[in-house]
């Protein structure tokens, strides 16, 4: 595409952007939106005209979505223009929907405006799906924002070969992040030799010079005025630029094979940089060097971020917690009652009638009811004025929210499937009565089967399998013997998925045979054997345990169900809201994001736990679970 004329230009979106919640916005998902004309509005304000400041142009391109942004004539378009001229807004931000998912992958949307924003999100991503209180199949809504700059118009004759501008690269005032991974080598060795002389030349007159002299004249030898910077004992120490030459001529103290073995000391990785390589010759020499360097630090550049923008969260696995929440069957009613009726009695058959007796009625059927209420479930965080004003490289508020609602879904999804591990009698529980927890969920709704570890060995060592397949083989043999004995009982829907740990998994994929080679060579083909529709891992699930009615304590391996017979009701203003308040005594911003829900298990033998059996050994309980060995 020709670049049009336009007031400005940037990233609309960027592809492969990794989203919080583990989402991929893939490349061509906004293919359809090319050449497409969009609102371009003030930070997604869609109630009212003023906040349309003029329209963007779009065009897919290989690394993402560009767009061509033109102001209109009103005050407001005028006024955004103005903030964009000065730098004062640099960032856009897009919202769409009608998204389209292959696993994790959205690989297809349109995109229905392009924002001004005051900040740019996070640089990998920020992406707001709001799906929790919406029926099955309800089409999802996205704001996605890459953190990257805007350009302003440039001239024709800046364009490239391409037709694209060389200066749309995000934020062209700043260096490309992929400039600091050169190492110290890379750089020195890009040098010429007459560069590299002047590099030694700089390294040992800053070694001459560095020392600290003290002069009671406060004029030098050209008359001229001294700069000294006073310490509090009086001491006036001579700071000089080491890029100046000096007035009087002084021994050379480093020698060019002392330089040579500096900068390669400096290339090494356990030294990696040229003010450690100094640090060391100083210390390895300070018998024959006859001077130091006050405040070398001074001479190296400052830290720099190798992602600006704001911090990457570091959590917990997080794909499993989309699963459950987009499985799960939302209702908008939170008060949740079932009924099922057991026809199962052996009083419940057809008799036979013989000419002349009397009919018997049947045996009666047993009705099982079970209601659940809803209990709202919060996560609040705070933050000093002071801080939101002075951190100025991303939208800190934005941030937070986004950790926050994390961190809120994966208390709901843990809470679903295993509980949320307080105690009862802990206030800020998640009531088993109130979100029932599939693992512990009464024995009519979840089949608690126990694997037997030692049985599948004695079996196996009859045919002389455990002795040439090893532990691994027995273990994964015993998982899926159990998990398909068990499947006899389960009057679920449709085909479940199984969600487990990734060391469970990992010891069932590297069973071998006799000449090495693996059983299961990936998750597909676990999930065939296992007669599962997907396969799922959740380090949440490492090292949890079960105490039953008798008293009896069972390791957790795994859990099967179809998340459709899982219902979470919520009624219309109970869905994810987020809160904020001013704290005008303590100056500080509070925040909160809340959502009252209900959830269980709507059908009965609907879901199955593995679990393995605690043997008790002298006195003591023991682990259960496997090496992997």
């Amino acid at each position: 595409m020709k670049k049009p004329k336009c007031d400005c230009s940037g990233w609309a979106t960027r592809n492969n952007l990794v989203c919080g919640d583990g989402r991929v916005i893939r490349k061509d998902a906004f293919a359809d939106c090319d050449g497409t004309t969009v609102p371009l509005v003030w930070n997604h304000q869609h109630n009212d005209p003023l906040n349309v400041l003029g329209h963007a142009l779009l065009e897919n391109r290989q690394d993402g979505v560009y767009a061509y942004c033109t102001f209109n004539e009103t005050e407001s378009g005028k006024a955004a223009k103005l903030l964009v001229q000065h730098g004062d807004v640099e960032a856009l931000s897009i919202y769409a929907n009608q998204l389209k998912q292959q696993n994790r992958d959205v690989i297809h949307g349109m995109i229905r405006e392009v924002s001004l924003v005051v900040a740019g999100a996070n640089p990998g991503a920020f992406i707001d799906f709001v799906d929790l209180a919406h029926g099955e199949g309800a089409e999802q809504e996205v704001i996605i924002g890459t953190g990257e700059g805007i350009n302003l118009a440039h001239a024709e004759d800046d364009k490239d070969d391409d037709g694209e501008d060389p200066k749309d690269t995000p934020d062209d005032k700043k260096e490309k992040p992929e400039d600091d991974d050169e190492t110290v080598e890379e750089v020195f060795n890009s040098l010429t030799d007459k560069q590299k002389n002047v590099v030694y030349a700089l390294i040992g007159q800053a070694l001459e010079e560095g020392g600290s002299e003290k002069d009671d004249d406060p004029e030098d030898k050209s008359g001229g005025k001294q700069t000294a910077k006073h310490s509090e004992g009086g001491d006036n120490t001579m700071k000089h630029n080491v890029f100046d030459k000096p007035d009087d001529n002084r021994e050379t103290v480093l020698s060019h094979s002392a330089q040579e073995e500096i900068i390669s000391n400096a290339k090494t990785k356990s030294i990696g940089t040229l003010q450690g390589a100094m640090k060391l010759y100083a210390e390895q020499h300070s018998d024959t060097l006859k001077h130091g360097i006050d405040d070398i630090e001074a001479l190296f550049p400052d830290y720099r971020d190798l992602r600006p923008g704001a911090p990457e969260v570091v959590s917990r696995d997080q794909g499993w917690v989309t699963v459950v929440m987009n499985k799960v069957h939302k209702s908008p009613i939170s008060r949740i009652r079932t009924k099922q009726m057991d026809a199962r009695r052996d009083g419940i058959r057809a008799k036979g009638y013989k000419k002349g007796s009397l009919k018997t009625p049947s045996g009666n059927m047993k009705l099982i009811t079970r209601t659940t209420d809803p209990q709202t479930v919060y996560i609040t965080d705070a933050m000093h004025r002071d801080d939101k004003i002075d951190i100025t490289d991303f939208d800190v508020v934005e941030y937070q929210y986004g950790v926050m609602r994390q961190t809120l879904l994966e208390e709901v999804a843990t809470a679903i499937l295993i509980g949320d591990g307080r105690d009862e009698a802990d206030e800020h529980k998640i009531s088993e009565e109130h979100v029932r927890s599939i693992w512990n969920d009464d024995d009519l709704y979840t089949i608690h089967y126990d694997v037997d570890i030692e049985a599948a060995r004695n079996e196996l060592q009859g045919t002389g399998t455990a002795s040439r397949f090893g532990e691994n083989y027995i273990y994964a043999e015993a998982i899926i013997t159990a998990a398909l004995y068990s499947r006899e009982k389960f009057k679920g829907t449709g085909t479940p998925d199984f969600f487990c740990t990734p060391h469970l998994v990992n010891v069932m994929l590297l069973a071998r045979d006799t000449n090495g080679r693996r059983i299961y060579n990936s998750k597909a083909d676990l999930a065939a054997a296992l007669n599962i529709n997907e396969l799922h891992t959740a380090e949440q699930f490492e090292g949890l345990a079960r105490t039953d009615k008798t008293g009896k304590k069972h390791n957790l391996l795994g859990i099967f169900v179809n998340l459709s017979d899982y219902t979470v009701g919520s009624t219309k203003g109970g869905e994810i809201t987020r809160f904020n308040q001013f704290d005008i005594d303590f100056n500080q911003e509070k925040y909160l994001i809340e959502t009252r829900i209900s959830g269980a298990l709507t059908r009965l033998w609907s879901a199955i736990a593995l679990e393995e059996p605690v043997k008790a050994s002298s006195g003591q309980t023991e682990d259960a679970g496997h090496d992997g060995t």
